[in-house]
């Protein structure tokens, strides 16, 4: 399912000399398209793909450090403007759950989900469990489907097996009627079939390959 097919940045072009407007991922964008349920946006540290995904969480609804679209706190106002120069295409349908998970500001959540007593979405307190373990609990507990998922660099939270085990939490939830946009670095996430990767460059996003991504030739 496709929830969002276009995201476009209406910043004129003339106006992006500064941050984070100079920034690779955003300087030469203009429209991306999201023609599949899982999109994977790769690049260096740096280049600007977690705030391009903020960005797109933000315009979504969500929170800017993360949860649902009922979270509301905020222990930093540290994101960017960025949000308010991108726009989001729909299609005619729409997402019943979603959610925003940033792996830098999950204990927040965390923290957030103990303070609103919803523990039990998630199967319990994630404060009572591992990093990976109250990330992997999200997934099987609290996503539940006819989604629109954003995240950014799950993978620091998970050890390989997990990884794998949350591509298979992907698969099960596109099969429910969900979308995904995932910033990562992880050579076995991108490994999801049929994905579309864009690698943040100087010249912009570029569609790419999985097996032209530096991460798989890293680890071939």
């Amino acid at each position: 399912m496709i929830y969002i097919s276009q995201i476009r940045n209406n910043r004129p072009t003339a106006e992006r000399n500064s941050y984070p407007y100079n920034i690779p991922s955003i300087a030469k964008l203009d429209e991306l398209s999201l023609r599949n349920p899982v999109t994977f946006i790769i690049g260096e540290n740096g280049s600007g793909k977690s705030t391009l995904v903020e960005s797109i969480a933000i315009n979504a609804g969500f929170n800017a450090e993360g949860g649902s679209r009922n979270f509301n706190f905020s222990t930093q106002d540290s994101h960017s403007v960025l949000f308010e120069d991108i726009q989001l295409i729909r299609t005619g349908y729409r997402n019943k759950d979603g959610y925003f998970l940033r792996a830098e500001s999950f204990y927040n959540v965390a923290t957030a989900v103990d303070n609103y007593s919803a523990q039990d979405s998630y199967g319990g307190s994630l404060h009572e469990r591992s990093h990976g373990e109250s990330f992997l609990a999200l997934l099987h507990n609290r996503l539940y489907g006819n989604g629109l998922y954003i995240f950014d660099e799950p993978e620091s939270a998970l050890s390989v097996v997990s990884q794998m085990n949350m591509l298979t939490r992907i698969r099960e939830l596109v099969n429910a009627r969900s979308q995904f946009i995932i910033a990562t670095h992880s050579p076995i996430l991108l490994a999801y079939p049929d994905a579309d990767i864009y690698q943040v460059t100087e010249d912009g996003l570029q569609h790419v390959l999985y097996e032209d991504t530096e991460q798989y030739r890293l680890t071939k």
